[in-house]
């Protein structure tokens, strides 16, 4: 099961600076020109997550595999994209591709740096990419609008479908035109996946990073802070980071980088901030298998049920599966591991309804 979360912004906001570090690679091509990213770079990232760590000491595993998010570094985008200017919709095109959107914004001022408006204000580039997405939304939604009309005349299951896109294409559409993102859909948690089906980039949930100056890694700036008010409004995201600052950790070996953290005034690197906002985000958790071979964390969407989740291991998992041996981290790490767990009563047995929780110890029992 992949998740993809997309890193966009306007050219030179540091999106590829930031993708560098991220994935520890010089494989996007960092410069101050506008669209010196032109197809998206992709690289997975390991998601941080101390509990793997305890689970493999306890259980003596022998390998350690952690879970992770992939992130896609899209071209940057310019005022008129809607409308083809720049890469137009080639960038819209992989916008579409994602399941949420890391939205850079430039929170530093740097004379070496050009702006593509001239000057820095976030909001402002902000409302350049929104009002852009807002636009294409509007053009596909007007473009689908007599084809789902038509289709919605019937009295079959198609028909039925089409009526419920059709009201939520005109609940979006109500939205947009008054220059609102449709992610303010109202909806219910089971019309979520009917919803999606529409394709609209404004729907994508966004997380917004602030890429400020090294100086202002630790405390943010006036810039940063317009940011942090515009997510808080909107129940979005932020997270401050300075790039370059990352950047440079990523390439430290890792026995230099907790001293360096501290003469920045760095608790933890940006980027597990970034990385676990993006998990959460997504509305992720995680799970694990745990034995003597190896200590695995797995992704799964909160809310998926046990079968579904055993097919993120394989499918044959979810087509045979019987039941669920289940521990709870807090429990299995209290007990010292599963067979304490075990004696103590702490292992449960789950069926095919049982959902999920963040930080379940499992092992499946399935049928060949």
């Amino acid at each position: 099961m992949g998740f993809k979360c997309g890193i966009l912004g306007l050219s030179n906001v540091g999106k590829s600076t930031l993708f560098n570090a991220l994935t520890a690679t010089a494989a996007a091509q960092a410069s101050n020109y506008p669209f010196s990213t032109i197809e998206p770079n992709v690289g997975e990232v390991m998601v941080p997550d101390p509990r793997l760590d305890v689970l493999a000491t306890l259980a003596k595993s022998a390998k350690i595999k952690p879970t992770r998010l992939t992130f896609v570094d899209i071209a940057g985008l310019v005022s008129g994209a809607s409308r083809g200017e720049g890469l137009g919709n080639q960038f819209l095109a992989h916008v579409r591709e994602v399941d949420a959107i890391a939205h850079v914004v430039r929170c530093f001022v740097d004379a070496n740096v050009a702006h593509v408006a001239g000057a820095v204000d976030p909001v402002a580039d902000i409302e350049t990419i929104e009002t852009e997405l807002m636009l294409a939304d509007l053009d596909s939604l007007e473009r689908r609008g007599d084809g789902l009309a038509k289709k919605a005349k019937g009295s079959d299951k198609d028909a039925q479908e089409a009526r419920e896109t059709l009201d939520f294409a005109n609940r979006a559409l109500a939205l947009l035109r008054d220059g609102k993102p449709a992610r303010m859909v109202e909806r219910r948690p089971e019309e979520e996946k009917a919803f999606r089906m529409l394709g609209l980039l404004t729907a994508l949930p966004v997380l917004y990073v602030c890429n400020v100056d090294e100086a202002s890694a630790a405390t943010g700036n006036d810039f940063s802070r317009l940011v942090e008010a515009r997510a808080k409004a909107e129940g979005a995201a932020c997270v401050v980071i300075a790039a370059k600052i990352e950047a440079e950790i990523a390439v430290l070996p890792a026995n230099e980088r907790a001293e360096f953290l501290r003469a920045m005034g760095l608790k933890e690197p940006g980027l597990d901030r970034l990385i676990r906002a993006g998990y959460a985000l997504l509305n992720l958790v995680t799970y694990f298998t745990a034995g003597p071979k190896e200590a695995a964390a797995w992704t799964i969407t909160r809310g998926t049920k046990a079968p579904q989740a055993a097919a993120v291991i394989h499918s044959d998992f979810e087509r045979g599966f019987i039941r669920a041996e289940t521990i709870a981290y807090d429990d299995y790490v209290s007990c010292g591991g599963e067979t304490g767990a075990r004696e103590a009563g702490k292992m449960r047995l789950e069926g095919k309804s049982y959902v999920v929780a963040d930080g379940d110890v499992m092992h499946f029992r399935f049928a060949t």
